[in-house]
């Protein structure tokens, strides 16, 4: 069974810092893609970033560009989002997702987590 655990969400003041994880497991994690889909309430869900499975080449959408850093640690399974210089708008749900074929701001992710909940407060 394929299982992708997040954490590292909470509340956070606008200007502030905050590091999320996804934990894969049931995957050959070097076969996947990963990478982190959001919702805001009452918006759509977008792409936010991802990272290769082999290269390590990344993906940012234009609203977090220069803001956040994708990396991941094979030994650990786990990639991470490092988020810096929070906004309100990127309050949301934010979810880790896995494939073996989908890129960039593609919503189309074989494997989604359940999920973590950012606020930030302003």
């Amino acid at each position: 069974e394929v299982q992708l655990a997040e954490s590292g969400g909470g509340l956070v003041q606008a200007g502030g810092s905050l590091t999320l994880s996804c934990t894969a497991s049931g995957i050959t994690f070097v076969d996947y893609a990963i990478g982190w889909v959001r919702q805001a309430p009452g918006k759509e869900r977008e792409g936010v970033s991802c990272i290769h499975s082999t290269t390590d080449g990344t993906y940012y959408a234009d609203s977090v560009e220069g803001r956040f850093t994708i990396t991941r640690d094979h030994a650990k399974n786990t990639v991470y989002l490092h988020m810096n210089s929070l906004t309100p708008d990127d309050t949301a749900v934010y979810f880790c997702v896995a494939d073996e074929m989908v890129w960039g701001s593609s919503l189309l992710w074989d494997y989604w987590g359940k999920g973590t909940l950012v606020t930030v407060s302003s």
